[in-house]
């Protein structure tokens, strides 16, 4: 009776009953319940997310929660205004990674995350599309653009030299006869010839002519290599012949099989350089030759040492000789015509290169006359190593010293040079 009395009389009775037999219950009967319970949660949320993950992209794995901060990150990017493959890898075109692609095992590299409509970071079909174009783009900057540029720029050198040869044929048929004249051995008189690789080389002053003799010894396997061969050996040692030392069939056979080469210069750099080498500098040769008559017709009150010895010839006094009609001592090949020494418009050469380019367009040359692989042009300077060389700068700096008529005149006398080998007018004032 107590306990029926208790039950009807206050509710609070049955609360007090259970609380005490829940009590009473073991501790690993709460363990279970609460274990339960939270399982169902855990799976009710994986359950939401992984609905979530395949609206986004069918087919995608779910893995990693990380991964999907990364795509949202990148896909922030893209709706900034982000240029196209930013974000991307320039080895494999894959959307770069502080971590690599090994840390996440489940995650799909190769796909794109797409936001749900409406979102911010959504990238649209065409934007897809021009973000794959993008990563095509990208792929010729591997390994194979490493291994396509040498051979790009020998394209562009055989374009170049498709284009000099052109122009010397053009200003030829313009300027000279059109009747084809005979060969003689004075036209050929500057020409080096190396049988072995079959090379005719005409040689042009102060275009680099000592370091391409150096480089045909080695070819004609007189020396092992350039830095051999000294200076003297080189121009004095006789160890290359001339085109002219042969018999007229001779000449004629190697004009017409073998590969005939030309090097040119910016005509007034070409001019200062030959005169610093040989009225600046000690010269037993062009002092006295001409360094004395020069002085002697140019210099008024010229002190007797002058006289005597010919050294200190002004540029103002060399340019003075150079234009006069009446020259007391003749021409020398340093500052002659390369028309007058190479005879580009009677032999047809199958190679013109440039001193603003030598060692570009020499070692193009050499690789394809097929020239040892260890063979290179060489870049040293042999006579007054220490003295700089002559530029447009010092050029200028010499020119200067002229009025405009005499650049004038100096211009007009080295004109065919200018226009044959497509060399710009020197000074503004020129016409």
């Amino acid at each position: 009776m107590p306990w029926v009395e208790c039950k009807t009389a206050d509710p609070r009775c049955g609360r007090r009953r259970l609380r005490t037999l829940a009590m009473k219950l073991p501790c690993f009967f709460w363990f279970l319940l609460l274990f339960g319970a939270g399982g169902l949660v855990l799976f009710t949320h994986l359950q939401d997310l992984s609905e979530t993950f395949q609206q986004q992209a069918p087919g995608m794995r779910f893995g990693d929660p990380l991964g999907q901060t990364m795509r949202k990150d990148l896909c922030t990017k893209e709706a900034a205004g982000s240029s196209l493959g930013q974000g991307l890898d320039s080895t494999d075109g894959l959307p770069a990674s502080p971590v690599p692609p090994m840390e996440f095992p489940a995650f799909s590299w190769q796909r794109q995350s797409v936001p749900p409509e409406g979102s911010p970071g959504r990238i649209t079909k065409r934007r897809r599309k021009l973000l794959l174009k993008s990563t095509v783009a990208m792929q010729p900057r591997n390994s194979s653009s490493s291994l396509a540029g040498p051979l790009d720029s020998r394209r562009r050198l055989a374009r170049v030299q498709e284009a000099r040869k052109r122009l010397t044929k053009e200003v030829c048929a313009k300027y000279t006869s059109t009747s084809r004249r005979t060969v003689t051995p004075q036209h050929v008189s500057r020409i080096f010839v190396e049988d072995r690789h079959k090379l005719l080389y005409c040689e042009v002053p102060k275009v680099g002519c000592s370091n391409w003799k150096r480089v045909l010894m080695v070819l004609a396997g007189l020396a092992s290599s350039t830095r051999d061969i000294q200076h003297d050996a080189v121009h004095y040692g006789n160890h290359l012949r001339r085109l002219d030392s042969f018999d007229r069939q001779g000449i004629a056979h190697r004009l017409r099989t073998y590969t005939k080469v030309l090097f040119v210069r910016e005509p007034f750099e070409r001019l200062v350089s030959a005169f610093r080498d040989k009225f600046e500098n000690p010269n037993t040769y062009y002092h006295p030759v001409f360094g004395k008559p020069i002085i002697s017709r140019y210099r008024a009150n010229a002190s007797q040492a002058a006289l005597r010895t010919g050294a200190g010839v002004t540029f103002k006094e060399f340019m003075q000789y150079l234009l006069d009609v009446h020259r007391p001592v003749g021409m020398d090949i340093h500052w002659e015509h390369v028309g007058q020494l190479c005879s580009p418009c009677l032999l047809d050469y199958d190679f013109i290169g440039k001193f603003e380019t030598i060692e570009e367009d020499a070692n193009f040359l050499l690789h394809r006359m097929g020239a040892p692989h260890n063979l290179t042009f060489p870049s040293f300077k042999d006579r007054n190593p220490h003295a700089e060389r002559t530029s447009a700068h010092i050029t200028r700096h010499y020119f200067a010293q002229l009025d405009t008529s005499e650049r004038q005149r100096a211009y007009d006398f080295y004109y065919m040079d200018y226009l044959m080998f497509n060399y710009s007018k020197p000074f503004k004032d020129l016409y």
